[in-house]
């Protein structure tokens, strides 16, 4: 007789969530929460990603939506999928498994998630840590440490799809204010795809894009020359 291998699998979220200060490209990321008796010490915590179960009668961009509010305080913010991990061993590590023992009624099971991505502006947004977060926190993209469960491979699975659409679908605006100049947007370009770019070569091509609209008014309060500013204008039936 054949020996049944069905078993029970819990279904969650992890959410990536992209910043951009005007220097460096950053993540968000949370701090796990010490349970009531403290019962973990501060080397059996972790960073991690925003991330939880998925409710039984909630869909995926829903629960995507609420875990991160739970988690960040954050609400409203644009969330879309970009790969699903489902290796049996993801949440099977020594530490993983001390912590979930605290916060999950079935911490043993095989559990399979949907990862998100967004991109944020930072300085319209603060995150404060709720739930089973500890603390939330902003963590420059190169300096991301070891995370909790995989969450360093959905972290550069983000990145990749993250480079992969910046020319393609034009995100990388997301991440700028309403008005930039060109050496923020190229600055960002270079921070998201981590190498250098020509400057005459990038203002050529960025000048072809219709969607890039120069504005009669220069930057203000700046102790260099103010350079010209731009806005991004997406057509109503571009994706992003």
């Amino acid at each position: 007789m054949e020996k049944d291998k069905t078993t029970e699998i819990d279904v969650s979220v992890d959410c990536v969530l992209f910043g951009f200060d005007g220097e460096e490209l950053k993540v968000l990321l949370i701090e796990q929460k010490n349970p009531a008796d403290g019962s973990l010490s501060k080397e059996q915590l972790q960073m991690a990603l925003p991330g939880n179960l998925v409710d039984t009668e909630e869909s995926l961009d829903d629960s995507a939506a609420r875990v991160l509010y739970e988690l960040t305080s954050l609400d409203g913010i644009y969330l879309k999928q970009f790969y699903t991990f489902g290796d049996p061993d993801r949440v099977r590590g020594l530490k993983d498994q001390e912590w979930l023992r605290n916060f999950r009624a079935h911490p043993e099971r095989r559990v399979i998630t949907v990862a998100y991505y967004s991109l944020v502006k930072m300085d319209e947004y603060q995150p404060q840590a709720s739930s089973f977060a500890g603390e939330a926190k902003w963590v420059e993209i190169n300096a991301v440490p070891q995370l909790a469960f995989d969450h360093n491979e959905i972290v550069d699975q983000g990145l990749a799809a993250l480079r992969e659409e910046l020319t393609t679908k034009h995100i990388g605006f997301e991440l700028l204010p309403e008005k930039f100049t060109l050496s923020q947007l190229q600055l960002l370009y270079e921070v998201i795809l981590d190498k250098k770019l020509d400057k005459r070569n990038f203002r050529k091509n960025i000048k072809k894009m219709d969607q890039v609209i120069p504005l009669d008014e220069k930057q203000k309060g700046v102790l260099h020359k103010p350079a010209q500013l731009f806005r991004f204008e997406r057509d109503e039936n571009e994706e992003i």
